[in-house]
């Protein structure tokens, strides 16, 4: 599996990284753990989790169920040297309870995270160095931008955690391009860490006009990431929940209400036409897109819930696209 640099640290990570989300709860121990050692095997280093995850598949889930599994999976391999390990903070939902009652909206779910103040970030590392049995991650996320908490407070106990040894780089993600900007100023003003990753939603599709991209990379900041080559963009939800393979179950899917219109159509019947072309299926297509990628090159993060999901998407890194078929799906589009 080919490695790309977090920004400019010096760092490689795999080009596909691995979405813990699910292991331990959906998705079941020994699965997990299969998945976990498939994915070293093939050369993947990077693997990402967050201290909520996942709190919402069942009412018995209440987030650190992911970190727990990751940490008993290490101290029984010993492999925490071979890994780039990734979590979160500041999504951690204090009660999902008004969450699963709720009108599911985002607003709703906002209202329960913990957030990224000071106290809260410090509370946080430990608690997710607790359940993964480590002394540091590599990489440590403010997991949602947090605009109630000033941001010298959130930067200046992301410096502490790093000082402390307890995280070696840090991130941001679900966050919009000029907080991005502010964020990096105030840090480098500073002498703080300045981000050198950033997670966001992207994919093939593109969203459309009018769409709420606090989470999504949007043409703005696909231009801010290519002028800042320190800060890498790790991809997450590549195959927008698997969309790309069934028209059906695009049909009214709630994740197509941000990119639904001309121009997915036009760039959905090109991906459709190579993908036929390649005998791949359309989210294997996505994948390998995504992989050829070079301005900006990214971190694919995929989160499959089963071995046979992994092994899709493992496939897809072999997929070889010639510059006229990458043309014509850079192109596509009303």
């Amino acid at each position: 599996m080919r490695s790309v640099p977090l920004g400019r640290t010096g760092e490689h990570v795999s080009q596909l990284a691995l979405g813990a989300m699910l292991m331990g709860t959906s998705t079941d121990e020994p699965t997990s753990v299969g998945m976990l050692e498939r994915y070293l095997e093939t050369g993947g280093t990077f693997i990402d989790t967050a201290d909520c995850y996942a709190w919402w598949p069942s009412p018995d889930n209440t987030g650190g169920e992911s970190e727990a599994l990751l940490g008993r999976w290490l101290a029984k391999t010993g492999k925490r040297d071979d890994i780039f390990l990734a979590t979160k903070g500041s999504a951690w939902v204090r009660d999902p309870e008004p969450i699963r009652t709720g009108d599911g909206s985002w607003e709703t779910m906002a209202a329960q995270f913990a957030g990224a103040g000071g106290d809260t970030l410090r509370h946080a590392i430990d608690d997710s160095l607790r359940r993964l049995g480590t002394d540091h991650v590599d990489l440590y996320y403010v997991h949602v931008d947090d605009r109630s908490t000033p941001l010298e407070e959130t930067l200046e106990a992301l410096a502490e955690i790093v000082a402390a040894g307890k995280a070696r780089y840090i991130g941001w993600s679900n966050v919009r391009s000029w907080r991005l900007e502010r964020i990096r100023a105030l840090a480098e003003k500073n002498g703080w860490p300045v981000p050198v990753a950033v997670q966001q939603e992207h994919s093939y599709l593109r969203p459309k006009a009018g769409a709420d991209t606090l989470s999504i990379v949007d043409d703005e900041q696909a231009d801010y990431l290519r002028a800042n080559k320190d800060l890498t963009l790790v991809a997450f939800s590549p195959i927008l929940k698997g969309i790309y393979d069934d028209p059906a179950k695009r049909d009214g899917h709630q994740i197509m209400r941000l990119y639904a219109g001309p121009d997915a159509d036009a760039r959905l019947a090109v991906l459709t036409e190579i993908a036929a072309e390649l005998d791949v299926t359309p989210n294997q297509l996505v994948i390998s897109w995504l992989l050829h990628q070079t301005d900006p090159e990214l971190v694919t993060l995929i989160g499959p819930r089963t071995p046979e999901q992994l092994e899709v998407a493992l496939a897809a890194a072999d997929i070889k696209l010639t510059e006229d078929q990458l043309n014509r799906l850079d192109n596509a589009g009303a």
